[in-house]
């Protein structure tokens, strides 16, 4: 059997799906069912994607992602953006985008022009709704910004998932508290600060922990901000990184006058999280 390199496999493509696709949601996928079996995924890098930054995205599509930056193609007028689309893809056939598309030099052309001008199929998806809700990246952001978890992850059709380098905690946590574990996520929208019930990997294992998890800053104690998991189903020893899903909120960050009084919530958190994530596994 040969398998084909991700480049071949980018050049034999005949339908490419076009669009900064940042959270590769419920409306993205809906694009991609477009593009058949010969299909690529086109990211357009506009530098503020952060609900799946960089190449977050591949983790939930089967197709491949061919990502390039806005200021290569910024400057083009409308011919020469699909003269430079059939040069990246000798074999295009047809391209999907969505309703609100634009492209070349001030975004000036739409998917009107795009069909004037390309001589191949071109498939318009129209904006896609849940419970009468359009789906839009920047709408997931705002339900993050204010712990709307559950809002945000049925705009998405999976877990808002951050990932992160491991970072040490105060050393308090295990001693006094709970056993935790910190993570640095740079380039993800952190969501609001609170207490969440959550999923956490560890390292490279395939499965996730259920967990509870803080992300803000540590009011309590020292002020400094941390993003910190508590694995649920026993101890776990993190070496290098870890990813955190968030499934519900729970509470917003308090500030507690002892540790006793934080342990207590705590315990309390706990309980909430694992009553949130027993949902999960009926």
């Amino acid at each position: 059997m040969v398998i084909l390199s991700t480049v071949t496999t980018i050049k034999n493509s005949t339908a490419i799906a076009i669009g900064g696709f940042d959270g590769m949601h419920i409306g993205h996928q809906k694009l991609f069912s477009e593009l058949g079996d010969f299909g690529c995924i086109v990211v357009i890098e506009t530098g503020y994607a952060n609900l799946t930054p960089k190449k977050e995205r591949q983790k939930f599509t089967h197709y491949p992602i061919k990502y390039i930056e806005l200021e290569e193609i910024r400057h083009l007028n409308g011919e020469e953006f699909i003269e430079f689309l059939q040069k990246e893809f000798p074999k295009l056939q047809k391209i999907v985008v969505g309703y609100d598309f634009h492209f070349g030099k001030d975004r000036k052309y739409s998917f009107d022009d795009l069909s004037k001008l390309f001589d191949g199929e071109v498939k318009v998806v129209s904006e896609v709704s849940f419970r009468n809700d359009s789906v839009h990246s920047h709408k997931i952001r705002q339900k993050l910004s204010i712990g709307d978890i559950k809002g945000a992850n049925s705009f998405l059709g999976h877990n808002y998932t951050i990932n992160g380098s491991l970072e040490k905690g105060q050393g308090i946590g295990s001693k006094e508290l709970v056993a935790t574990v910190n993570i640095t996520a740079n380039g993800f929208l952190i969501p609001k600060e609170g207490v969440y019930a959550t999923l956490t990997r560890i390292d490279n294992e395939e499965h996730f922990h259920p967990s509870v998890s803080f992300v803000g800053h540590r009011v309590s104690t020292d002020g400094s901000f941390a993003i910190e998991s508590h694995i649920l189903d026993g101890e776990i020893i993190c070496l290098e990184s870890a990813s955190i899903s968030f499934i519900s909120y729970i509470r917003e960050n308090k500030k507690f006058d002892t540790l006793v009084e934080l342990k207590e919530a705590i315990k309390i958190d706990i309980a909430k999280a694992k009553e949130e994530l027993k949902v999960l596994a009926l």
